[in-house]
């Protein structure tokens, strides 16, 4: 007779359940930025549960994160759209981030060592080749994860909380509306703010933030949303 562990049974199940929650979660990040699914795409439960063959308490787990990362809309009685920020959102949330994100680079300035800021100027590196290498997708993921690794820096995690959907969200709208040999968040303002940082030059990595995010708030012009079919988008990997 053969005895089935079921621990072992149930931890297999715990790990498949996971890696496919954090591949919807990393398509639609990818779909989003990559301009297949835009403003006010529907994301309903029913189809995200055949597309990945998860059970629906799964696929609003996913639906709950993306959420809280900004980058979709709950609404009550009427689903989850991926998320619309208006002209005045857009407006708030980049006079919030300005605010915010001086915070942490002060913090930075006076917390950060040498290992820190070297591992910070490998991941701008990184965002450059994935752009020189047509990486759509990692060069806009990098993008935003340099405000949000310098509010890791600052070790202020309510700060990480607060800046991480606020960037996902404005990453989104500049991105949604990319226009045509732009670049939604460019990796050489990011070197002039780590280059200030490194010279310990408060002013100016204050300076170079502002005018960086004053360009990419430039970058957000209104949103036209559309219809897609969310398997021909999502489900191309089977």
């Amino acid at each position: 007779m053969t005895i089935v562990n079921s621990s072992n049974s149930n931890d297999l199940d715990t790990a498949d359940n996971a890696e496919k929650e954090q591949r919807m979660y990393r398509d639609i990040y990818d779909a989003i930025m990559d301009h297949r699914l835009p403003a006010r795409t529907k994301l309903t439960e029913q189809s995200l549960s055949q597309i990945y063959s998860m059970a629906r308490h799964g696929v609003r787990k996913v639906l709950n994160q993306l959420c809280a990362d900004g980058l979709v809309d709950l609404e009550p009685n009427r689903g989850a759209f991926i998320a619309s920020p208006g002209e005045k959102e857009a407006r708030d949330m980049f006079e919030l981030r300005q605010n915010l994100e001086e915070l942490a680079l002060e913090k930075v300035l006076v917390q950060a060592d040498v290992d820190g800021l070297a591992g910070l100027r490998q991941m701008v590196e990184r965002e450059r080749d994935a752009y020189q290498q047509g990486d759509r997708a990692q060069w806009i993921r990098l993008s935003a994860d340099f405000h949000i690794e310098l509010a890791r820096m600052s070790g202020n995690d309510l700060l990480v909380e607060m800046l991480r959907r606020l960037v996902s969200r404005t990453t989104l709208m500049i991105s949604s509306n990319e226009v045509p040999g732009t670049r939604p968040c460019s990796f050489d303002e990011h070197f002039k703010v780590l280059e200030a940082l490194e010279r310990r030059d408060k002013k100016s990595a204050l300076h170079e933030m502002a005018q960086h995010l004053h360009q990419c708030a430039c970058r957000t012009p209104k949103n036209v949303g559309k219809s897609f079919d969310l398997k021909a988008v999502l489900g191309q990997r089977g």
